[in-house]
């Protein structure tokens, strides 16, 4: 069958060793590099027998790759940490491939394989720190965000980079040729961004308007893949034109529905790229190199660690995210591959150096997750030995606080609590640890101090001894027990209330005895409910019993998740129970100028009057010689067939 039935046993194996991968919590991509280590020339087991032309598609796939990426890229995901991203992320990689280099060098590598060696290693890859942030729950903090930020900047500086692998012998004698690749590049970028941004969104509109995704989707691949060959004919790579293409369809409003048809088509080639990378590594040399790969492992996970971090803390990043950009990013991405495999395409490296770089980059990629998980700990460690953080005191009264609320976390939430409280004329202060957030707080006029809310030092400033309430509004379990330690010790009477995004967190957070938990996608769950249980004009009374009901009882319940079906039983009976109505005595009602006791209204309607208000003055529980007047307002109790009656008398 020839390649037919090698794409058919990469597939299948491909799939098996994907599974495996993802069983033992690492990428796909690594099972699937192993499997085309499992299929290559150098085991002796099942053997591809067209690897040339596996490696032809394998050029699509990477294509396709770039085109998703840069269908996703976004200059709006840079727009808060623009500076580490646009300004730090260059200074990085320009730091990796100077310490890449410094590696070759001792290692006796030639002029060219010392530069590739340092390209590679100055890239992180974007699946694994993704996956491995949504696993942990991570997307949105802010350490995420600046880690996305970098590895943005890093895609799109591998770019240059693939431009510059074929050419890099030029450095050495003369840099003009390869500047002049550069240039040229510049200009075929300029030129599709222009004439693409007019010609692209008007051929979507056009196919759209044919409401078919199959056409959709040809049309989208054809883009990409076109014009990654119109730049092929000038001279640069397939995958540079169809990230360029990619980049012009983000801009238009068919971007998110593009990336989406594109991805599985993106993944069966990726599957071919990454097995093709397997198929070109020999175990055999990673055998007799244990030392070397090991060692040069270690290195480049400790530069990167190192690098990483400071540039957090020169770009004013503190507290835990130095630790979480180092451990984070401290792997060799995937666009190492590519980098690889330009090289050695272009015989610009020699196929030892190849199966090293594969064999140190898959190691990375293989313990990254597990680095990664070291962040909290490290970072328990060091505040537990390093405890005297800066702060800084915002907006306070000098005479000081009393009787207040601290709210640890200003974010969105701890934000929107805090104009709350101020509204009601609440004493408050807010402590937060990020200071752009610290900042916006500022900006609004709040009291705040800058600072790690868990912290002894910190919660003491905000005179934590005195206050009455604390609400903790930092999602991270790990960082609200130890506030909530610190409290307890230092204002046992004070209630907390805390907020937490796990579910599984809440019993936890009930054993350090605290006032109330707030998990918010259940208390949405709950409004949901009431929202929806008021249009079947249900008392109002009754339906916040309900909800209070199942929210105590599910709090309770949690590590069993049951819920008792007597509580959901009450919704049937809550048609029958008391509720409250204001009613408005119009002109020439017949109670105007009556007493409650002349006019009957117990004995003829069964309805109770528990208050009247008349001139904006509240009398509750009137007497029964009390005279009602026009205009009053009266506040009534009494079943819905008995309030019918009422009104009638009214009229």
């Amino acid at each position: 069958m020839g390649i037919a039935e090698d794409l058919i046993i990469i597939i299948l194996v491909g799939l098996a060793a994907g599974l495996a991968a993802n069983r033992l919590k690492i990428p796909p991509i690594v099972g699937y590099i192993l499997a085309g280590v499992i299929m290559g020339p150098h085991t002796g087991g099942v053997t591809i027998s067209q690897i040339p032309q596996i490696e032809l598609l394998a050029e699509i796939g990477v294509a396709l790759l770039l085109f998703s990426i840069g269908l996703d890229f976004s200059f709006k995901e840079l727009k808060s940490v623009k500076g580490i991203a646009l300004i730090g992320t260059p200074i990085q990689v320009l730091l990796l491939i100077g310490a890449g280099y410094g590696i070759g060098k001792y290692l006796g590598l030639p002029f060219s394989e010392s530069i590739v060696l340092g390209m590679v290693i100055s890239l992180s890859s974007t699946m694994v720190v993704l996956k491995t942030l949504m696993s942990r729950g991570l997307i949105g903090t802010l350490s995420s965000r600046v880690m996305i930020g970098v590895l943005i900047v890093q895609d799109l500086a591998a770019i240059p980079l693939m431009l510059i692998i074929p050419n890099i012998q030029s450095l050495e004698s003369n840099i003009v040729p390869l500047l002049l690749i550069l240039l040229k590049a510049l200009l075929i970028l300029v030129a599709i961004i222009f004439v693409g941004m007019r010609i692209i969104p008007w051929l979507l509109k056009l196919v759209v308007k044919l409401y078919s995704r199959e056409l959709f989707l040809v049309t989208i691949t054809a883009i990409g893949l076109g014009v990654g060959y119109l730049t092929h004919m000038f001279g640069l790579s397939l995958a540079f034109g169809a990230f360029i293409a990619g980049m012009v369809i983000s801009e238009s409003d068919y971007s998110h529905q593009a990336l989406n048809d594109i991805i599985p088509l993106r993944d069966i080639f990726g599957l071919v790229f990454f097995t093709s990378i397997g198929m070109l590594v020999n175990p055999a040399f990673i055998a007799e190199n244990t030392g070397l790969v090991f060692a040069l492992v270690a290195v480049i996970v400790i530069s990167k660690i190192v690098i990483f971090s400071s540039l957090s803390v020169i770009f004013k990043y503190f507290n835990i995210i130095p630790l979480a950009l180092g451990f984070g990013l401290a792997q060799v991405g995937e666009f190492s591959f590519v980098l690889a495999r330009t090289g050695l395409k272009h015989e610009i490296i020699g196929a030892d150096f190849y199966s090293l770089v594969l064999s140190v980059s898959i190691i990375t990629m293989i313990i990254s997750p597990f680095l990664s998980m070291l962040t909290s700990p490290l970072y328990s460690l060091k505040k537990k030995y390093f405890r005297h953080e800066d702060f800084q005191t915002i907006n306070v009264s000098s005479a000081g606080l009393s009787g207040h609320i601290v709210i640890a976390g200003g974010g969105r939430v701890g934000r929107q609590i805090a104009s709350i409280f101020r509204e009601l004329g609440y004493p408050f202060i807010i402590v937060e640890q990020d200071f752009r957030r610290f900042e916006k707080s500022k900006s609004a006029g709040y009291p705040v101090i800058y600072g790690d809310s868990s912290q002894e030092t910190v919660l003491h400033a905000a005179q934590l001894s005195r206050a009455r309430l604390l609400i903790v509004t930092i999602p991270f379990l790990s960082t609200a027990r130890d506030i909530i330690d610190i409290a307890s010790r230092h204002n046992p009477g004070i209630k907390i209330i805390a907020r937490t995004d796990a579910l599984s967190s809440v019993n936890e957070l009930f054993r350090l005895n605290i006032f109330e938990v707030v998990q918010p996608e259940f208390e949405a769950s709950l409004e949901i409910v009431r929202k929806t249980l008021t249009a079947f004009d249900l008392p109002l009374t009754e339906i916040y019993s309900l909800t209070d009901a199942i929210r105590q009882q599910t709090y309770t319940n949690i590590l069993t998740e049951k819920l008792d079906s007597s509580l959901l039983s009450m919704i049937k009976k809550t048609p029958f129970l008391l509720e409250m109505h204001w009613k408005e005595v119009k002109a020439h009602s017949p109670l105007a100028g009556k007493s409650i006791r002349e006019s009957e209204i117990r004995r003829k309607t069964g309805i109770s009057v528990v208050g009247i208000l008349r001139d904006g003055k509240l009398l509750p529980n009137p007497e029964p010689d009390y005279v009602i007047l026009e205009n009053d307002y009266i506040a009534v109790i009494g079943r819905p067939e008995d309030e019918e009656l009422f009104e009638k008398m009214l009229m």
